[in-house]
């Protein structure tokens, strides 16, 4: 009998080789794809690349994914019919359309992070968050490379003590974000979503040991107009899950709204923001700086304007960027390399699978 295809997409760092290499070489055949293909169902991409997409896929038996790298929409599902199982990371996939990987009967499963049970990648977005704002406030980059370039300071650093924290959500990820600059920089912080209210966001307060109120009667995570929060926030950090009907929701009208040293960051997902719209505040200055682990297609293009862009010259806004690291942990990476492994000998041998996603 030919071994057994499988494709593992989209690891950037090659964490997932010693893993996958463990499988008997008799029964599997693996194969590695380190660079992503422009996804899809995007509207820029071609017939061209969407057939060399289907090329690459199409041999195989098992796809071994990484979440939200490689999308998988009914339209790519079901021009691949040797397709019979397919892994992915976390609990939660929103690239992937699972109606139609159930209607062909191809299992979908997922995998836990064993580094931080039940937090699935939160511990290691709301560091990187954490790091992005006293990055964007103290000037690091900049710094950093005119150091390296035979230059000295760059610009003037902006405190954070006192100064007002602005959440897009105030779920998981909002709060241990807010826990974090609340307690230790002493940041006011207020809040905003469609359905956040004020006795919820008490409730989260509490749960991160603090007051619902603080001494001067105000309340410690307060609930503010979407307008208020954008108009008032020193640091606005975006922690809000992508659907469909938050997609887009943050626009030119709510960017204009910042203060001109404001720090916009979002280490969430890149379609949450109108791209155009906050290329062009930026692009006019309007802002002192975007700090941006999340983008509306990844990787990057080459040419793409972040990329391109002088930022912080000519009266541009400086632009802090990171190529959506915010999760990518090695421990949490390889542990879910490893239940990809287990799953695939499961499934070899009939067995149950774990972490299916429907």
């Amino acid at each position: 009998m030919a071994p057994i295809k499988i494709a593992v997409l989209d690891d950037y760092q090659g964490l997932s080789e010693p893993k996958f290499r463990t499988l008997d070489p008799t029964k599997f055949e693996v194969s590695f794809f380190k660079d992503t293909l422009r996804p899809y169902s995007h509207p820029e991409t071609t017939q061209e690349i969407k057939d060399q997409l289907v090329q690459r896929l199409k041999p195989f038996t098992v796809i071994a994914t990484m979440r939200e790298r490689t999308p998988f929409p009914r339209e790519l599902i079901v021009r691949l019919p040797n397709l019979k199982l397919l892994l992915t990371t976390g609990n939660r996939n929103l690239a992937l359309d699972l109606p139609a990987f159930q209607e062909r009967g191809i299992p979908v499963v997922g995998a836990t992070d064993k580094s931080h049970p039940g937090a699935v990648g939160s511990v290691s977005t709301t560091e990187h968050c954490v790091a992005m704002i006293l990055a964007a406030a103290r000037n690091i980059a900049q710094d950093d490379h005119s150091v390296k370039s035979g230059g000295w300071q760059t610009h003037s650093a902006v405190s954070l003590h006192g100064k007002t924290l602005g959440v897009i959500g105030l779920g998981r990820l909002g709060v241990a974000v807010a826990k974090i600059m609340h307690g230790a920089f002493g940041m006011r912080v207020v809040s905003w979503s469609p359905n956040l209210t004020q006795g919820k966001a008490d409730e989260q307060a509490v749960g991160a040991g603090f007051e619902a109120e603080r001494e001067d009667g105000e309340k410690t995570f307060k609930v503010v107009s979407k307008q208020e929060l954008f108009s008032t926030a020193d640091v606005l950090s975006v922690h809000i899950v992508l659907s469909e009907r938050s997609r887009g929701g943050i626009s030119r009208k709510d960017l204009v709204l910042m203060k001109p040293d404001g720090i916009f960051v979002n280490t969430s997902r890149g379609p949450l923001v109108v791209e155009e719209d906050l290329l062009g505040v930026l692009e006019e200055g309007k802002i002192r700086v975007a700090a941006l682990d999340v983008f509306e297609l990844e990787p990057l293009p080459l040419n793409s304007r972040w990329r391109t862009t002088h930022w912080g010259k000519d009266g541009r806004s400086q632009v802090l960027l990171t190529p959506h690291t915010g999760y990518v942990e090695q421990k949490t990476l390889e542990g879910w390399y490893e239940q990809q492994v287990e799953n695939v000998e499961k499934w070899a041998k009939g067995e149950p699978l774990t972490q299916s996603l429907y």
